[in-house]
């Protein structure tokens, strides 16, 4: 029994000896586990993001702790938070600025988009030359004899117009002939000028063959002339038409040699027109005019006098107001939509402390006084003068507002003060026009700006990544830091309690 006691008593102190030395090597490692410099955890630090990225959903997380008897995972995502925190403010808070301005910014190009179109009308000079033309009634008609159309290089006036003749295209009718009835053999030569046509009579031709073989001639040689059988009472008649009024489109008709009587009778009867070929013919202030059309265009600049019958009538023409005025409303809609949105992007409300995107913006104030100043600019030389005579006034808020009296009033008196006042050199609309178009082009300042922003913005989210990437690998190097200070704890745990256990043995035996 003695030498078995001496045994287990070796055994102990070998045991002891080892536990020592393995109490002195977790010692040594405590501070390797909680730095992170074991081996393992280089390691860890040096794996791959894609690892890290689902560390909190394996359980890593939630079974860390249980040998320290620490909250590890709360501990891992404190950590990892106060070191994230004040990065990701500031990249969050600047991408929010940025992105409210770039938002702001295209609010306001959008307005001064539609500023610019109702600039564009302001400006243009077909705005200023649009007449009207209109005949006065006399003893045979409400308008006269005629109408008129104008273009834009009319010039306003009343002329006295008198029409002696309208213009006509010849015709000739030939004799009634029977239902169906031949003429006889040949052909018919029908000329116009230099231009002729050859249209063979065969024995069994009727008129109504001849008249669309003379249509089908007419057609491929290109002769203005057209035929067509009118069946009256006393029989078929033959009608050739010139296709064009005026004596010059006056048509010749004759049987060719060596054609029979029939067709040499009607030739002779399609040649004596029942309507002549006729000029229109008329006097514009005493100045004689003809046309070959009742469409006459020429006798006076940018007009065309639409004749209907004959007689003695005036001619008004005018410059109409109503594009003028349109295109001043339509400037004053687009000037308070364009100082409506500024109002919103500059607005600040107390009550609330909200602000405008572009609340004291210096661009926005600058476009701001600058548009402001020009809208209260005075023209010198203009006998109108400013936008306030004209009926455009301002209003408390910076809208404007439009007496369309005054505007009717100055436009009626004297529209070339009017568009002076807006599409001179120096006119206001043209200097506004000049402004938008500065601050609104590819290359202008809101542009410009624009893309600095949204370049900040793009660079806001590389520093975003690069964030997400160094608290992912900051996570994973807490994560190998905590397993080995876990891993430690157990094993000195277990230490511990094999020495408490051999020392409770080592008491017994004594006993």
């Amino acid at each position: 029994m003695r030498r078995s006691r001496r045994i287990r008593q070796g055994d102990f102190a070998r045991s002891d000896m080892s536990s020592i030395s393995s109490v002195g090597s977790s010692s040594s490692a405590i501070s390797s586990a909680i730095t992170g410099s074991s081996s393992s955890s280089t390691s860890s630090s040096s794996s791959s993001g894609s690892d890290v990225a689902n560390i909190a959903g394996t359980g890593i997380l939630s079974s860390l702790g249980l040998g320290s008897g620490l909250d590890v995972s709360s501990i891992i995502t404190a950590l990892v938070n106060a070191a994230e925190a004040g990065p990701q403010a500031q990249i969050t808070n600047q991408t929010n600025e940025d992105n409210g301005q770039v938002a702001g910014l295209t609010a306001l190009q959008t307005a001064l988009t539609g500023l610019q179109s109702a600039l564009s009308e302001l400006t243009s000079s077909t705005t200023y030359q649009t007449y009207t033309a209109a005949f006065s009634a006399n003893s045979t008609s409400a308008s006269g004899v005629g109408t008129a159309t104008t273009l834009p290089d009319a010039s306003p006036g009343t002329y006295s117009v008198d029409v002696t003749q309208l213009a006509a295209a010849e015709t000739g009718i030939s004799s009634a002939y029977g239902s169906g009835a031949t003429v006889g053999t040949g052909s018919l030569n029908i000329s116009i000028g230099s231009s002729t046509i050859n249209v063979p009579v065969s024995s069994s031709d009727t008129l109504e063959s001849i008249a669309t073989d003379i249509n089908s001639a007419a057609t491929s040689g290109g002769l203005g002339v057209t035929a067509s059988v009118v069946a009256g009472s006393n029989g078929d008649q033959l009608v050739l038409t010139s296709s064009q009024t005026g004596t010059a489109n006056a048509y010749s008709i004759s049987a060719a040699s060596g054609s029979s009587s029939g067709v040499a009778a009607l030739a002779s009867q399609l040649s004596t027109p029942s309507t002549a070929a006729a000029n229109a013919e008329l006097t514009v202030d005493g100045i004689p005019v003809t046309s070959p059309t009742d469409n006459v265009s020429g006798a006076l600049t940018g007009v065309t006098l639409n004749l209907t019958s004959t007689g003695t009538s005036t001619l008004t023409v005018s410059q109409s107001t109503a594009p003028i005025t349109q295109a001043v409303n339509d400037f004053v809609t687009a000037y308070n939509t364009y100082n409506s949105e500024v109002g919103e992007l500059s607005s600040y409300t107390a009550s609330t402390g909200q602000a405008g995107v572009l609340l004291g913006d210096p661009t926005l104030q600058a476009i701001q006084n600058q548009i402001s100043q020009v809208i209260g600019t005075t023209l010198n030389g203009n006998s109108i003068g400013n936008l306030a005579t004209l009926g455009i006034t301002r209003n408390q808020d910076g809208s404007l507002s439009l007496n369309s009296e005054t505007l009717s009033n100055d436009l009626s008196s004297n529209p070339s003060a009017v568009q002076n006042l807006f599409a001179s050199t120096n006119g206001i609309a043209t200097q506004l026009s000049s402004l938008v178009t500065n601050y609104n082009s590819s290359s202008g300042i809101l542009q410009t700006r624009i893309n600095d922003l949204n370049s900040d913005v793009s660079n806001l989210a590389t520093q975003q990544s690069a964030l997400t990437a160094r608290m992912a690998t900051y996570q994973q190097q807490l994560v190998q830091q905590y397993t080995n200070l876990d891993t430690l704890m157990t094993s000195l745990n277990n230490t511990s309690s094999y020495l408490t256990d051999l020392e409770k043995q080592s008491t017994s035996s004594s006993s």
